[in-house]
């Protein structure tokens, strides 16, 4: 372990979070290998219903949280320092972004780190290329469509989308 490597006697969790990445992507996995190796990565042991599709980053691994039966496409980027928890059944598609990280726009305070989680309910489906931001909730079953950025809360049964996203229409929770 080199000394950038080490934080106060300890490995560095972000370099950490970089090799077993590096591992994860650069090379063919069988589904069972990728959920071996996302279990290092997240420091928890996944559920044989998950699948991934690589390459997955992330900035530190351990703040994740996942249910059951979960499907992440490739190339998702989540930023994960403020904590993402991903509900039972979710899907999500091709390049999407969980930041869970702000940054503070006064001068003053030199663009310093503010943290909030993002949790995704039950059965969420998050469409290609769209960017959930700090502090969001989106309830059970809502759809976030591709390309959407979204910065705040998504009730339950609601599809929405845009920039920034809003309510495109409710979803019949009895259909």
């Amino acid at each position: 372990m080199s000394e950038h490597e080490e934080v106060k006697g300890q490995k560095d969790p972000f370099q950490e979070a970089i090799r077993i990445s590096m591992e994860l992507n650069n090379t063919y996995h069988s589904p069972e290998e990728v959920r071996a190796i996302m279990s290092r990565l997240l420091g928890i042991e996944i559920d044989d219903s998950f699948r991934l599709f690589p390459p997955f980053y992330t900035d530190y691994g351990k703040n994740i949280s996942l249910g059951k039966d979960i499907f992440i496409n490739s190339g998702c980027h989540f930023q994960d320092q403020g904590g993402i928890e991903i509900g039972d059944g979710c899907f999500i598609g091709h390049n999407v972004v969980l930041a869970t990280i702000d940054h503070d726009l006064r001068p003053s305070m030199k663009r310093k780190n503010h943290y909030a989680p993002i949790k995704l309910g039950k059965h969420v489906w998050i469409g290609s290329n769209a960017t959930v931001l700090s502090g969001v909730t989106i309830g059970d079953w809502a759809v976030v469509a591709a390309g959407a950025v979204v910065s705040k809360d998504v009730p339950a049964y609601t599809v929405v989308g845009g920039v920034p996203a809003k309510v495109i229409k409710q979803i019949d929770p009895d259909s």
